[in-house]
């Protein structure tokens, strides 16, 4: 079942509640001092008061969200058998990534999330306490690093958008951390730049020489086959509300996440799907397309004439798996 890029119901009044009588111009400024702070190379420790955590999550929860859900949808097609009980959430921070699991697998029963930042932690609480499935969840505090020793197996572990705020050091000790603790999966998602790319690509070949199988995006778990200046990465379309347009100082109704992944399990997938790697070119006589296959990067030409395979890659978008191709 693929789950849809924007919140989810219950999570988006969780955040209109907390928005009434909140300055939406107050808003904007906490948020893009935050994010100053991040592209800066920051991490959330300058996320200190409630009002900072709100601004954070009605600016990136949207988006973040979006990325996840994307990611989950992609390990659910190729491991449609997976049905995780539990899951780890580590680098919680207001719980984005929680709640797109709980969309995405409704046989999740226990969410344990983990993050440092107690402001952060007490904005995910609040905004999961009314929830139908994350009511009950757990946070714990501190850092994720230290504390994952100290936490159960679970049988999804997810981490986005938090190994960046790393040393390099300190990122191979998670990874190894995690994937120690992921019972059948572990995701990890980044920002789609390089240098997301590339911690990505550090963290796949790091669990890769421990035993991890690639279930997506990569067809295989061989090095990447793409040459710089040429990076993987995808992007997910979601809508903007108005507060959310406000925050963001934005005037489109819609915002381009771009974003990077990998899913790693302990067993190989049971079937190899290739990947569409750019936005497929339509021309009147064929579609172009790059794919990421077992074989390594590949185009694929499919002619208007051939009926029945014009109209199936026409329905190919960036980020798809082309079952066909494995």
């Amino acid at each position: 079942m693929m789950i849809s890029p924007t919140l989810p119901a219950e999570l988006k009044a969780a955040l209109d509640g907390k928005l009434q009588g909140f300055s939406r111009s107050d808003a904007a400024r906490r948020s893009q001092k935050i994010s100053t702070t991040y592209r800066a190379g920051g991490t959330s420790g300058t996320i200190k008061s409630d009002a900072d955590a709100l601004a954070y999550a009605l600016a990136r929860m949207p988006a973040t969200y979006a990325a996840v859900a994307a990611s989950l949808n992609a390990l659910t097609e190729i491991a449609p058998d997976l049905a995780p009980e539990t899951l780890l959430d580590v680098g919680a921070g207001p719980g984005t990534a929680s709640w797109a699991a709980a969309e995405a697998f409704p046989s999740l029963q226990d969410f344990t999330l983990l993050d440092a930042n107690a402001t952060l932690s007490r904005l995910a609480l609040e905004l999961a306490r009314d929830s139908s499935r994350l009511a009950e969840c757990r946070y714990l505090p501190g850092d994720a690093g230290g504390n994952l020793a100290e936490v159960s197996q679970a049988d999804l572990v997810i981490a986005s958008y938090i190994i960046g705020e790393l040393s390099e050091a300190d990122q191979r000790k998670l990874t190894e951390a995690m994937w120690a603790r992921a019972r059948h999966a572990l995701v990890v998602i980044e920002p789609g730049t390089p240098a997301g790319y590339a911690r990505i690509l550090a963290l796949r070949q790091q669990l890769i020489a421990a035993g991890a199988f690639v279930t997506a995006p990569c067809p295989h778990e061989r090095p990447c086959p793409l040459i710089a200046p040429d990076w993987c990465h995808f992007s997910q379309r979601l809508p903007r509300s108005q507060a959310h347009r406000q925050i963001k100082g934005a005037e489109v109704p819609f915002e381009d996440e771009r974003f990077i992944y990998v899913a790693l399990t302990g067993t190989p997938p049971a079937s190899r799907a290739a990947r569409v790697l750019a936005p497929p070119d339509v021309g009147k006589a064929e579609i172009a397309a790059k794919l990421c296959t077992e074989a390594g990067v590949a185009p694929a030409n499919v002619p208007r004439r051939d009926k029945a395979a014009y109209a199936e890659a026409r329905r190919w978008r960036w980020g798809d798996a082309v079952m066909s191709e494995s």
